[in-house]
């Protein structure tokens, strides 16, 4: 993106994230992919630079800022280490963020200090084996009694589950009431009752863990409760929304990762007696790889403005993370094919790039259900 349409505070954060992902990030990518150890350093250091409290208020713990600030802090981040930033995501702007925009005054403060410094670390728990992009259909449930809900019931492949010391969990009190039933509930990690069983065999983004997480008449306290009764499956549907723009710019660092690698070897590999880069068939996949990733970070800022802005980003966020996660496998895709042989093996990074942008089409609402949202809402119109 252009540097005059940003600020000065927004050149500012971008140009530090981008010197972190350069020299810290990068570097230690490969050897967590290979491990699949949790970056426990990286999100120390994303603490340290005040992010994990980015767009959260400040007399939370938070560091306040705009949707734009976390579009381009989510995009460096994942254009240096996309695993770190499936982590960054999940605890920022589906865990934290959720609390921050429908917690009261005791659970903000009980919960978000210690979220924003990275002291715990935050999951999401909504998919269940027999509910994902339906997320009405969730079965766990949650029965009051004697001032907690008891919850009983199993969540799946959720982000950061193994190390999350708080949960936003979503429960079902009354099945008959269908998606009016939901609540959204805040749980300590440490609670009786709960069993985390680390998920393994994942394709891409492998040093972000996910896990199985089984309620066994678990007791959170009501006031745990975010909002009133009933609000929240509207709760989440808000926060999913804004979310999938931090996912979309994840997008575009992948796309425009997998770009600067493949400029790289098309520059310094040589075949036929010259650069591969002087092959028309390199060059028109190099500029349409950079044109789409350009495209598609415009759309980003684009629908990041319109929420800052207070005004109707539906749509637009579901277009930016369809258009953008097409973007990144197909980049992805492209950078291999330029690589040749040397791209199909690793630990050459555009082949970890190829695993890692694969699951951008699947979580946070398949590129399915976002065509399905868009179409719904333009038909409404």
């Amino acid at each position: 993106m252009n540097d005059q349409l940003l600020t000065e505070e927004e050149l500012l954060i971008r140009n530090t994230m981008r010197d972190y992902a350069d020299n810290n990030l990068s570097e230690r990518a490969a050897r967590y992919d290979e491990t699949g150890e949790f970056p426990w350093d990286n999100v120390s250091e994303l603490a340290d630079l005040g992010v994990l409290g980015l767009t959260i208020d400040e007399d939370f713990g938070g560091s306040g800022g705009t949707t734009r600030q976390l579009a381009l802090v989510s995009e460096e981040i994942a254009r240096g280490c996309v695993a770190t930033s499936v982590i960054y995501i999940a605890h920022l702007s589906l865990t934290s963020q959720y609390i921050n925009t429908f917690g009261d005054e005791y659970q903000k403060q009980k919960y978000l200090p210690d979220l924003a410094t990275g002291k715990k670390i935050g999951a999401f728990a909504l998919t269940e084996p027999g509910a994902g992009s339906d997320a009405a259909a969730i079965q766990t449930s949650s029965v009051r009694a004697n001032g907690h809900y008891v919850i009983n019931g199993t969540k799946t492949y959720i982000s950061n589950a193994p190390e999350a010391g708080v949960m936003v969990t979503l429960a079902t009190r009354d099945k008959s009431e269908g998606y009016k039933g939901i609540d959204a509930l805040i749980v300590d990690g440490d609670l009786d009752g709960i069993e985390v069983n680390q998920l393994h065999g994942k394709m891409g983004v492998r040093a972000s863990t996910v896990g199985e997480i089984v309620f066994n008449n678990c007791h959170v306290p009501v006031h745990n409760r975010l909002g009133e009764e009933s609000v929240g499956f509207r709760q989440t549907m808000e926060v999913l929304n804004a979310s999938r723009i931090s996912i979309a710019a994840q997008c575009v660092g992948i796309a425009q990762a997998a770009l600067e690698e493949s400029v790289q070897y098309a520059r310094t590999r040589e075949v036929f007696g010259g650069p591969l880069g002087d092959l028309q068939a390199i060059q028109w996949m190099i500029a349409d790889m950079a044109t789409e990733t350009e495209a598609a970070r415009q759309l980003v800022m684009s629908v990041a403005s319109k929420r800052d802005a207070g005004v109707p980003f539906l749509t637009e966020a579901s277009m930016a993370k369809l258009f953008a996660s097409r973007v990144a496998m197909q980049a992805a895709h492209n950078a291999v094919q330029i690589h040749g042989g040397a791209g199909y093996f690793a630990p050459t990074k555009v082949e970890r790039l190829f695993r890692d942008a694969r699951v951008t089409e699947i979580y946070e609402g398949t590129s399915e259900v976002q065509r399905m949202l868009i179409a719904r809402n333009i038909l409404k119109q």
